[in-house]
């Protein structure tokens, strides 16, 4: 049997529509300011790309100057946190002054939301040539706790 729905019954129904875009569009705004903004002040943000395949999400940090051993990756519920620090090297000559001095340095912070589930264990991180490049393979299973994920360094 088919029901017919009054002019009403369709008002609530396209309201609880557009009330649930408008919710879907303001998470995916929020979380792409809170992947643009440093969650500490004084830190400067790497910039990431994101790319999904069929079994894993692949993400691309520009650390140029940067050692393994300086960064640090974490995973807790739904984000991934890349950060560390970048030393400023002294310069055996004497410079009287800077003239122009673009690039970052000291500590950097940068927490990338995912939606996907993905599996921690399997996780593979590999810098080189200033490129930071984490693997994420994809699961159905999610954890709420976060682990570290070991770095590689290769020439």
């Amino acid at each position: 049997m088919v029901r017919s729905v009054g002019p009403a019954g369709l008002e609530r129904i396209e309201l609880k529509r557009l009330t649930e875009r408008v919710g879907q569009l303001f998470t995916v705004l929020q979380e792409a300011a809170d992947a643009q903004m440093a969650e500490v002040p004084g830190t400067w943000v790497p910039p990431v790309d994101v790319c999904e395949t069929a079994n894993a999400i692949c993400l691309r940090i520009e650390l140029p100057g940067v050692a393994a051993s300086q960064i640090k990756i974490g995973w807790n519920g739904n984000k991934l946190r890349i950060y560390g620090q970048k030393k400023k090297r002294d310069f055996r000559k004497r410079i009287l002054s800077h003239l122009c001095s673009e690039r970052s340095y000291g500590h950097f912070n940068r927490a990338v939301p995912l939606r996907w589930t993905i599996s921690v264990q399997d996780a593979r991180a590999e810098l080189s040539h200033g490129v930071l490049l984490i693997h994420l393979p994809k699961t159905k299973d999610r954890r709420g706790s976060e682990f570290k994920i070991p770095i590689v360094e290769t020439e």
